[in-house]
């Protein structure tokens, strides 16, 4: 008796390691399949990693990813939305907000943004999508305020066209003129200083 005891304690210890190898190899499949385009072969895959485990919200989220690729928006949200309702992270909220752009549903696509940046919101892009959202409800001043906020966190020069732009459309003229000259004495002290490098490694090198 003891040792048919022991034996079964075995296999129940050695079930969650075989499981997790099983699943490790259907994730091995979900990324190559995106990688290639063979959508099928990855959502076979991510719906056999639910059968396993149901609550697995990484999977909804990838599943989610993979039915927005296809245009098949209805079920992408319906992922997403399983998604958050697990575990709210910020990719998953997103993405539905990505979606709900996509459909034209604003309300629900802002609420979704501005959920992600109470989780996340040192990111860019996520301030910038929320901007987009906001201008279709034409709440100018807090599309302003996004896009501000995105060019502080990532002073690029798409950022700041993007916010220039803006302002141009909203009447502050003012400040966009303030804007694109602080770009273009940036841009001549960085050739300045390109030049000078050129200069310097020439006299280095003679």
């Amino acid at each position: 008796m003891a040792r048919a005891y022991s034996l079964d304690n075995h296999q129940e210890d050695d079930l969650p390691h075989r499981i997790s190898a099983k699943v490790g190899k259907l994730w091995d499949i979900v990324h190559q399949g995106m990688r290639e385009n063979r959508l099928l072969k990855a959502e076979k895959a991510l719906l056999t990693i639910l059968k396993i485990d149901e609550k697995n919200a990484a999977a909804y989220n990838r599943l989610g990813i993979l039915y927005a690729r296809q245009k098949e928006y209805k079920d992408a949200i319906d992922c997403f939305e399983i998604a958050c309702s697990i575990e709210a992270s910020p990719s998953a909220l997103h993405n539905l907000g990505l979606i709900y752009l996509e459909t034209e549903n604003y309300e629900r696509s802002a609420t979704a943004f501005e959920e992600a940046l109470k989780m996340e919101e040192e990111l860019a892009p996520r301030h910038i999508a929320l901007a987009k959202v906001l201008e279709h409800l034409d709440l100018h001043k807090r599309t302003i305020e996004h896009l501000e906020r995105a060019k502080e966190l990532e002073p690029t020069k798409e950022n700041y066209r993007i916010l220039i732009s803006a302002y141009r459309k909203y009447g502050y003229s003012e400040k966009a003129d303030i804007l694109e000259d602080k770009i273009k004495r940036l841009i001549e002290k960085k050739s300045k200083n390109n030049k000078f490098a050129v200069r310097k490694r020439k006299r280095v090198t003679v």
